[in-house]
């Protein structure tokens, strides 16, 4: 099986499209959480997903969005975003949300959003937190996402290893146990614009990143057009 993983897609319909169509034809499309949040397009999102039959899990903002977590911890910017994000989603985009697990088995792969520890929160940025994660974890491999940047922890031999890719790289699990992050669809954390995601491929046990090319500039005229703030338009032409 073709498997698509996509990250923290934040209510960017264009950066969305451009993965969904690079990707072409799979098995499967994972989603691992923060659908929605900072973005102009949630519902059309939200819709999107569910056409293509996606699956996946509830990020924070998404929780956020569905008001069943509060947004006083969200910086100015996030929650200015997040009350605008509450103000206008439909009814049943708000219940899809709401209904979503936090955590997802599915055969040899378990999903969370933040890690296997604290599914909704937790960030992981470095080995010591992967490997505390890789313990947690009940199933070979896991995908999160959250940091909006592109890594994978290889487990072997009692070590973890630490892999940065680029696009286009490909990491043959071989067996492995490992914790592996695609990077943000719709707003790349890493120094690099493009949207990002993954393809596992279970027959050859590899894991293969992507990066995808959008229309920056017109989700930032519709971000700015609907209110949200200009320094969340500002950081898609940086990815930061």
């Amino acid at each position: 099986m073709r498997i698509a993983v996509i990250s923290d897609i934040h209510a960017n319909l264009s950066a969305l499209e451009a993965v969904l169509a690079a990707a072409g034809e799979v098995d499967a499309v994972w989603h691992l959480g923060d659908i929605v949040g900072y973005g102009p397009e949630p519902d059309a999102v939200v819709a999107r997903l569910r056409e293509v039959g996606a699956v996946g899990v509830q990020g924070n903002h998404d929780a956020a969005a569905a008001e069943v977590l509060g947004i006083e911890w969200f910086n100015r910017d996030a929650r200015r975003a997040m009350e605008w994000t509450r103000a206008v989603i439909a009814p049943e985009t708000r219940s899809w949300l709401a209904a979503l697990p936090v955590t997802l088995t599915d055969g040899d792969a378990t999903l969370v959003h933040g890690s296997l520890r604290d599914p909704i929160w937790e960030y992981v940025t470095s080995a010591p937190v992967a490997r505390a994660s890789l313990a947690a974890l009940g199933s070979r491999l896991g995908f999160n996402g959250h940091t909006h940047i592109p890594i994978a922890y290889v487990e072997e031999d009692g070590a973890v290893e630490v892999v940065g890719p680029g696009d286009g790289s490909v990491l043959e699990l071989r067996g492995r146990r490992a914790l592996v992050n695609p990077g943000g669809v719709g707003q790349p954390r890493d120094g690099d614009p493009r949207a990002a995601y993954l393809v596992l491929d279970t027959t050859a046990d590899t894991v293969t990143w992507h990066r995808v090319e959008y229309d920056i500039e017109s989700v930032q005229a519709a971000m700015r057009a609907v209110g949200l703030p200009g320094r969340l338009a500002a950081r898609l032409a940086v990815g930061h």
